[in-house]
């Protein structure tokens, strides 16, 4: 079971907890609807295209409104420490919350005590949280982009508006950056690091990189790293290791992007659409390429 915890920029929005619906550009949780433009709301939508393709169950979701004064956050994290250690989640995915020290550490120790550990997911301001409270290394995967990468690779900053300057936000220092960031235990055991190419990064160093198909249109257009760090959840509550759940995450989000034939109109919905379309084509791709190898090793060439 994925378990997607957010924030929604509305703060009459009540805390509401549920399986997620598609209904009409919106998505419903517990009878309560949000737009689907960037943010949390995109992350779930995304989330269940890709349920559909990879036969899963809606994810949960967890929301509360927030316009980054706290209050709700705040709610929602004292919430999460009554119900997750019994929540029997597989995947847990925490994005937009105002960050917390106290709060997180609070949510981290609650989860800790569960029979049973989740995969932990953080982007956005919980891996924010996360880092300032020095417990980046507990968890399993960190979906960054360049600039929040920066932020990680600085052991001084506290917070990501302190990023010293001399720690350029360049797609050329994305290696040194992440080589940074886990020599200070700032990064989570897998970085997937969204930019120009996306990275997928561990202690030893990059591992992977996706740069194609790239559409320059789709850099202005909110939500497609929010649409990335879905997919990756996705595949991992699938059964996928995340190294290969973070690769065919990156493939089928830009092959989505490329799909939705973006141009300075195009929004983030458009290319949640095209991800069920885009992701079976990579999956299929992939037990091909598989089916390849098998068959040369069974040859004896490899």
């Amino acid at each position: 079971m994925l378990g997607i915890i957010g924030t929604v920029p509305d703060e009459t929005f009540p805390l509401v907890e549920g399986p997620v619906v598609l209904e009409d550009g919106h998505i419903s949780v517990g009878g309560l609807r949000v737009a689907i433009n960037r943010g949390t709301p995109a992350l779930l939508a995304a989330a269940v295209r890709a349920g559909e393709v990879l036969g899963l169950a809606p994810p949960t979701a967890f929301l509360v409104g927030d316009v980054g004064q706290g209050k709700g956050s705040r709610r929602l994290y004292e919430y999460l420490t009554g119900v997750l250690p019994s929540g029997g989640f597989d995947v847990l995915a925490f994005h937009y919350l105002q960050p917390d020290v106290d709060w997180h550490n609070k949510v981290l120790f609650s989860i800790e005590a569960a029979p049973r550990r989740p995969f932990l997911i953080a982007d956005a301001g919980f891996m924010y949280a996360a880092k300032m409270s020095g417990q980046a290394e507990a968890y399993d995967l960190f979906t960054p982009d360049v600039g929040e990468l920066a932020f990680l690779a600085d052991e001084e900053a506290p917070h990501p508006f302190y990023t010293r300057g001399f720690i350029l936000h360049e797609e050329n220092r994305i290696p040194d950056l992440i080589a940074w960031a886990y020599s200070h235990g700032n990064a989570a055991r897998c970085l997937l690091v969204k930019g120009e190419k996306d990275y997928l990064a561990a202690r030893d160093g990059v591992r992977g990189q996706v740069e194609g198909p790239r559409e320059e249109t789709l850099e202005a257009i909110g939500g497609t790293g929010d649409t990335l760090t879905a997919l990756a959840a996705a595949l991992v509550e699938s059964g996928l290791d995340v190294w290969r759940a973070g690769l065919l995450a990156a493939r089928a989000n830009r092959l989505a992007g490329r799909y939705a034939r973006p141009t300075p109109a195009t929004q983030v919905l458009d290319i949640i659409e095209q991800i069920p379309r885009a992701l079976a084509e990579v999956l299929a791709e992939d037990e091909k390429e598989k089916g390849s190898c098998k068959a040369t090793t069974q040859a004896g060439l490899v």
